[in-house]
């Protein structure tokens, strides 16, 4: 099962997350398939970046976004 989650990045009690396309059964900042846009929950209000086009494909073919990044394409205005 290939999900859309978020990658943590960034420096402790400063993080900044990507949003990628990973296997299920990989850890959470572990291997990927494809970065398709990064947030940042720090900025206010927060900001994020999606590559819409790389979104729709992968939703396209079965990846399950996380509830956090559902709310981002949501944002985005990607998923309904």
């Amino acid at each position: 099962m290939v999900k859309i989650r978020l990658r943590r990045m960034g420096q402790k009690k400063a993080p900044f997350y990507r949003i990628v396309v990973a296997d299920a059964r990989s850890p959470r900042d572990g291997r990927f398939v494809e970065e398709i846009g990064t947030y940042d929950p720090s900025k206010d209000p927060s900001e994020f970046h999606v590559d819409e086009e790389a979104a729709k494909k992968w939703l396209a073919n079965g990846a399950q976004p996380t509830e956090q990044v559902g709310k981002i394409l949501k944002a985005a205005g990607i998923i309904k």
